[in-house]
């Protein structure tokens, strides 16, 4: 029986056979090293081709035009005295217009600062403050979230979806603001994150940070004009910014945004419709179609049962070409990254042959670190350093392996606004970047993350403990949909959010709520401790009644439940 082979594979087959026929631009790899110059080369260069649009055809731009309204939008910030250096801030969902309002800041010498849309009233003022903006392009849904004193304080406040002036400082009207083509190691923007730890910190990424990783994309992944990406993580967040606005616009390719919230419904439905050939995602989104639509198949059918039993090599081509087709059967990259994707999930997709890859960052680095490409990915791992960055272990446990990843390279942040002392902290003498994360290489040189440095629970015999290891246990039981696992008085304990399927929160109140909600902590406990080792077992397991709060990538927010009681 011939091996299955889905259309990306084939692709890459003739790649290697034949690079120059299909790999045109291959013999001048020549990337930019500021965002003026991506701008200028990719605008003249791919003039006619259509570089983004909604799903449903609004909103449209060819590069040509696109590049006309960054002119445009750039003149009229001039008029009202905005310069080169003044911060420029966007606060609005995904859309063409969010690269419109990106570019006429860093093309022309500006600063962006990009705020997650689901940010609160209280973190876009502080943010807004902090950054000195002069300048928002913001959406109207989003409009009441930016306050009375915001806006007093704002020379210019933009409708981001008509460009109309919602708000301009009369007297700032002078026609006096500046430009200038931004050198490499200019500012480009900044970008405000709190990730799992709390206190937000402004991370100051440079040109030529967020254009090496164009080049780290590019070498890691190669894509081309005629490729169609599709944007669903949020602009905002570095990892969307740099790998689905910037290099596709580096290739000369179209992104689609969705203009709904994209549920799993309107996701499916968009899929169809654009048949990307790209994506970038977090493991949430495909660790719930895994759950949520493919275990509740395969466990209602005999006949699938039977086959993953007794004919896989079938079952995993059957249910894996089902899976490829709805993303839209033209797929030949979805990167998976932002936080770790569950093994049972990536063992699954690895045998479907699915094509995923992942891909290992921070913010700080603009994002990219580590990455393991299509067809080259390893259970469990986040792969080898991205072109041109080193990355190590430092103080490495010679009875474990396990060290803190450190890297190095043009992608490390310039440092956190206003704050150098922290930037101390995580950057050393010699230019590492300190990442938090604990990890261990194996022989073949990829680097497997255990967990996070600051969330290492140290256990009674003095070994380290990593609750996202438990975590990954819990999550894969049946009816659980997330957990968290933290140390209290000592002890660890696992706070579950239940499917709603499971546990209806709706009757609580009643004796029999209370008792099945002691019924399945109690069996839950009982069956993640036969699969946990000794020094890892769960003293106790709390139904949670809300979903955890979470960052842009789905990560919950760790401190917001450490100390909670």
């Amino acid at each position: 029986m011939r091996k299955h082979k889905h259309p990306y594979r084939i692709r890459k087959f003739f790649i290697r056979m034949n690079p120059v026929r299909l790999l045109p631009g291959h013999h001048q790899d020549h990337y930019p090293a500021t965002l003026r110059e991506l701008f200028e080369s990719s605008t003249e260069k791919f003039a006619k081709r259509r570089l983004s649009c909604f799903i449903d055809g609004t909103q449209t731009y060819s590069y040509s035009r696109f590049r006309y309204m960054c002119d445009r939008q750039s003149q009229r910030l001039s008029r009202f005295g905005i310069s080169a250096g003044d911060k420029v801030a966007i606060l609005a969902q995904n859309m063409p217009n969010w690269t419109v309002a990106f570019f006429t800041a860093t093309a022309f010498g500006r600063v962006a600062i990009p705020i997650l849309p689901d940010s609160s009233e209280n973190e876009i003022t502080n943010i807004l403050t902090h950054s000195e903006s002069k300048v928002i392009f913001i959406s109207k849904r989003l409009l009441p979230k930016l306050s009375q004193e915001c806006i007093d304080r704002l020379t210019l406040v933009i409708d981001i979806e008509t460009f109309e002036i919602i708000k301009k400082e009369k007297d700032a009207f002078q026609c006096d603001g500046w430009v200038r083509t931004p050198s490499a190691d200019e500012l480009a923007a900044i970008i405000y994150t709190s990730g799992t730890t709390g206190k937000a910190k402004g991370v100051m990424l440079s040109h030529r940070n967020l254009c090496q990783n164009i080049m780290e994309a590019h070498k890691a992944e190669r894509c081309f004009k005629k490729d169609r990406f599709m944007s669903i993580l949020p602009m905002a967040h570095a990892y969307e910014m740099a790998l689905g606005c910037l290099y596709p616009i580096y290739v000369g390719a179209c992104v689609y945004y969705i203009p709904k919230p994209p549920t799993p419904s309107v996701l499916m439905s968009a899929m169809k419709k654009v048949r990307p050939s790209v994506m970038c995602s977090v493991p949430l989104i495909i660790e719930k179609v895994y759950r949520k639509s493919i275990v509740p198949t395969v466990e209602s059918s005999r006949t699938l049962k039977w086959m993953q039993k007794s004919l896989p090599w079938l079952f995993y081509r059957l249910v894996g070409g089902r899976l490829y087709k709805s993303f839209g059967g033209k797929l030949h990259f979805f990167g998976v990254g932002g936080s770790k994707l569950d093994p049972v999930v990536e063992a699954f997709l690895k045998k479907c042959h699915f094509p995923y890859a992942i891909g290992y960052g921070l913010t700080e680095c603009a994002p990219l670190v580590c990455n393991a490409m299509v067809g080259r990915t390893v259970v469990g791992s986040i792969g080898i350093p991205s072109y041109k960055v080193e990355v190590r272990l430092d103080n490495v446990n010679p009875e474990t392996g396990e060290g803190e990843i450190v890297c190095r390279g043009d992608n490390v942040m310039l440092g956190y606004y206003k704050d150098p002392e922290r930037t101390q902290q995580v950057i050393d003498d010699d230019g590492w970047f300190h990442t938090n994360d604990v990890a261990i290489v194996d022989k073949y040189g990829n680097f497997h993350i255990k967990g996070r440095l600051n969330n290492t629970i140290l256990g009674p015999s003095g070994e380290n403990i990593y609750p996202e290891e438990i975590e990954q246990v819990i999550n894969n039981e049946e009816g659980v949909s997330e957990s968290l696992v933290v140390e209290r008085d000592g002890k660890l304990v696992a706070l579950v959010k239940f499917e709603d399927n499971v546990l209806d929160w709706n009757l609580e109140g009643e004796e029999r709520f209370y008792e099945k909600v002691e019924s399945l902590q109690k069996t839950l406990q009982e069956r993640i401790n036969r699969l946990l080792g000794k020094n890892s077992q769960v003293s106790k397991v709390d139904a949670m009644k809300e979903p955890f709060e979470k960052s842009a990538t789905q990560k919950i927010r760790r401190f917001l439940y450490k100390n909670k009681k």
